[in-house]
């Protein structure tokens, strides 16, 4: 395996470890107002993610700083052509965490209230506007052949890319809901169940629509083909478990959904990075975007002694933080 071919891998493992991780953080973070009928309520599932939410956040860096290091070309058109995207990622990301650090700082309903809502809309956006970026690089979008897009705003709403973002958005909701399954105790547990129950069956549509759709764009062969179905077969044994209520089971089923269904993406759209609708020969590819080999050399040993710490202390604290939470009075 060359070693372009081994980054582009490494990326889509980070960008695929980044969805199941956070995943579950955004799907909380959008239920939690409804899954707590109160305060305290909305709190306990607050608190499930809160040992982690920020963690999970470095493989968003770690992804988008890999391909800046590694396909350079990849990262500057992709950037380029969803520059208002990106900025608006940066605004919910900030909203998103100002929430999680400043819901606390006052018991006034408003200001609770208010830092919910901001909590609730930065955990849908980022999926959505996410997904819908993935989902460009194999739908194509205007490139010339300098690499540079040529296209105006409205052309980044690509109706494949649409679809996988509102993918993503549900089946973080399904996986955040799995996860409060697991992870809390009570009422919340239970509402938390039934929600990710019901959430399940439009999951496992949206999941293979989504499949078929891509085998189309890609032309797929059978390596491709078999990634598509994993994802599948993921969400229709989640809806089997969630309903027999075996929530680490569910959990792993959700895991296998998100992750696969992001996996998938990269799979197909192998040897390129990027489609271009233009032309075909503008397309970027894994050879053509890569950076040097002394460069790519040098990247994979910083990641083969820093990846594994990382993965330990993520590890670490998820043991650490691994009981269930309840409210007092229960």
């Amino acid at each position: 395996m060359s070693l372009e071919i081994l980054w582009f891998v490494i990326i889509a493992v980070f960008w695929t470890g980044f969805f199941i991780l956070e995943g579950f953080d955004f799907g909380v973070g959008m239920l939690h107002r409804f899954i707590g009928r109160n305060d305290d309520e909305r709190r306990l599932a607050i608190n499930a993610i809160g040992p982690t939410w920020d963690g999970n956040e470095v493989w968003l860096i770690v992804g988008a700083a890999a391909i800046f290091a590694a396909f350079p070309d990849w990262y500057a058109t992709w950037l380029s052509a969803g520059y208002l995207a990106v900025f608006l990622v940066l605004v919910l990301l900030i909203i998103r965490g100002v929430s999680f650090e400043w819901r606390g700082k006052s018991k006034a309903p408003r200001w609770r209230g208010t830092f919910s809502w901001m909590m609730a809309i930065g955990s849908f956006g980022v999926p959505l506007i996410f997904g819908i970026a993935l989902g460009d690089l194999l739908a194509g979008l205007p490139i010339d052949e300098s690499f540079e897009f040529t296209g105006a705003p409205q052309d980044l709403l690509q109706p494949y890319g649409v679809w996988f973002g509102l993918t993503l958005v549900t089946l973080c909701l399904v996986h955040g809901a799995s996860f409060l399954g697991l992870k809390t105790d009570g009422d919340v547990r239970h509402r938390a169940r039934a929600l990710a129950s019901g959430i399940s069956w439009p999951a496992a549509a949206l999941v293979i629509v989504y499949a078929v759709w891509t085998m189309r764009l890609s032309d797929a062969n059978p390596v491709q083909v078999i990634t598509l179905v994993l994802p599948v077969l993921a969400a229709v044994a989640a809806i089997a478990l969630l309903r027999t209520a075996r929530e680490g089971w569910s959990f792993i089923a959700t895991t296998i959904t998100i992750g696969g269904a992001v996996l998938a993406l990269f799979v197909n759209l192998y040897p390129n990075v990027m489609v271009s609708s233009t032309s075909a020969a503008n397309s970027l590819t894994v050879d053509t975007v890569a950076s040097s080999t002394y460069a790519l050399q040098v990247m994979t040993v910083v990641a083969l002694f820093v990846t594994p710490v990382v993965l330990i202390y993520q590890a670490w604290s998820f043991w650490v933080f691994r009981s269930r939470l309840r409210l007092a009075a229960e």
